[in-house]
């Protein structure tokens, strides 16, 4: 028995085109408010999956956003799950961070790096 997985299942909702600039475009499936959570979870790939009423910052957008505002599209036969900037700046679900997954408080020690690699040495065969 062949079973898909949920990423490649298309979801059983109905679709409308997703525009981008450059005139191409792609199905957006519509789903009901209701369904967003197990939609969500279906498609999310990491864990934990965040809360609908979260706050995610899309990295190529340099924009945060409500995940319940997430949007799904059919492409290349399988389901995306993405940003609601996908259209202007592609971020898909790979490019999402929450609050605290990207904290620089500039307090780390240099124990902290592997300090093994030395750049200082060369056998003269190497280009640098």
């Amino acid at each position: 028995m062949d079973e898909e997985t949920p990423i490649e299942e298309r979801l059983p909702y109905p679709t409308r085109p997703m525009y981008f600039p450059d005139g191409s475009w792609v199905e957006e499936f519509i789903i009901p408010e209701e369904d967003k959570e197990i939609v969500l979870e279906q498609l999310y790939p990491f864990s934990p999956v965040p809360k609908l009423t979260d706050e995610m910052y899309d990295l190529h957008a340099d924009k945060t956003f409500i995940v319940k505002d997430f949007r799904v599209t059919w492409e290349h036969g399988m389901n995306y799950l993405v940003s609601p900037y996908y259209p202007e700046s592609g971020g898909t679900v790979i490019d999402w961070m929450d609050e605290n997954s990207w904290v620089d408080d500039g307090d780390y020690n240099e124990e902290d790096f592997d300090d093994d690699l030395d750049l200082t040495e060369h056998d003269g065969d190497a280009p640098f």
